[in-house]
């Protein structure tokens, strides 16, 4: 008979803690929501010289330029048509703001300004999300050689307030989603009282 009891407290404790898991889930999934890219972005990517810590200091300065110029043109747009027209008219604009950061910087890199709908962007793991490789709609910035660690935003809709710099690039163009590993389930209580 105690076993009853205590499995039907037992029983009592873990319905009573479903509702808070559920709850921690479901703002666990919110907070994941605002990591998704829409399927219509535009990104922007910059590429360093090299990784030395000059180089990417350099990048980071145009980072900041770049997006902040950006960020004020699309802030109030909604439609992405509009922000690729503007966009691509003010194309003279953004290279001057590089050209200058370069300058301010004391930099003698040349670099490359392009906007299209085919630059190349790594696999790159943020959280338990995998944003695949391949060719999307962006400005691509690359400083001198561009072969150094590159950084990355979505510009549009703005999305350049999350930390993608922080994610973990993964090697090759064939990556794939982690596989989840099958779980099996034992149920302690019912293990307990002899049911399984």
């Amino acid at each position: 008979m105690k076993k009853l009891w205590a499995a039907a407290g037992l029983l009592f404790l873990l319905l009573s803690i479903i509702p808070v898991i559920s709850a921690a889930k479901e703002l666990q999934n919110k907070e994941l929501d605002y990591q998704v890219i829409p399927d219509e972005a535009i990104r922007l990517r910059i590429l360093a010289n090299s990784d030395s810590e000059q180089d990417q200091n350099i990048k980071h300065k145009v980072r900041d330029e770049v997006n902040k110029v950006i960020t004020e043109w699309v802030e109030d747009i909604e439609d992405i048509e509009e922000a690729r027209t503007l966009i691509n008219d003010r194309l003279p604009e953004l290279e001057e703001v590089v050209k200058n950061t370069l300058v301010n910087e004391n930099s003698e890199q040349d670099f490359e300004l392009e906007y299209g709908e085919n630059v190349s962007f790594p696999a790159k793991l943020y959280g338990n999300y995998l944003y695949p490789a391949g060719e999307y709609e962006a400005i691509l910035v690359t400083l001198g050689e561009g072969s150094g660690a590159n950084w990355w935003c979505v510009l549009f809709p703005p999305l350049c307030f999350l930390d993608f710099f922080n994610g973990t690039s993964v090697a090759g163009d064939d990556a794939a989603e982690p596989e989840e590993e099958e779980v099996e389930v034992e149920f302690f209580l019912f293990k307990w009282l002899g049911l399984s």
